[in-house]
């Protein structure tokens, strides 16, 4: 029932774009200032995730396997870390704000909030997440209000023809 409101109600679509437009604006200007601050540099951050690791009420470490991917494959290709961190959290706020691709930049959203959570950084991540997670289940209706509303049906129109022309030709 509730899945039912957050993805067909227009009263729902309303306050699924304001929390959109909370989610963009915060993700926007958090890539922005990366991209205009001179210079990112995301190898103290992974450094220090490296180093001080979360650790449960065992003192033990309990992403390991995280800890291991930042330190084997993250730290060794900080220049390409470097780039998709401040050019995505750019790009995810684009596409929330404007309602275009809705889905698309929430789930690479969610990707970039769990990561920050794996190695760490708690700060709104729980927050934006929880919202994120609304966003996603509202699906294309947490875009109706915004561009969503003409991209993703030329999208399907396109791919329906697309896989029509391919099976005439089979």
């Amino acid at each position: 029932m509730f899945i039912n409101f957050l993805r067909e109600n227009k009263i729902s679509a309303a306050i699924l774009t304001v929390i959109r437009l909370y989610l963009g604006y915060a993700w926007f200007t958090a890539g922005l200032g990366k991209l205009t601050g001179g210079g990112f540099d995301a190898s103290g951050y992974l450094g220090n995730a490296i180093a001080n690791p979360v650790k449960g009420p065992d003192g033990n470490m309990v992403y390991g396997w995280y800890v291991n991917f930042l330190e084997s494959f993250a730290l060794p290709n900080i220049d390409v870390f470097n780039f998709i961190v401040p050019w995505g959290e750019t790009l995810i706020g684009l596409g929330l704000l404007l309602g275009c691709l809705t889905t698309t930049a929430m789930f690479f959203g969610l990707v970039m909030n769990f990561s920050f959570f794996l190695a760490g950084t708690v700060s709104h991540n729980p927050t934006d997440i929880f919202l994120g997670f609304i966003i996603l289940t509202a699906g294309y209706n947490a875009g109706r209000i915004g561009l969503d509303r003409w991209v993703v049906p030329f999208i399907r129109k396109t791919a329906k023809t697309y896989t029509n022309k391919n099976k005439a030709a089979a």
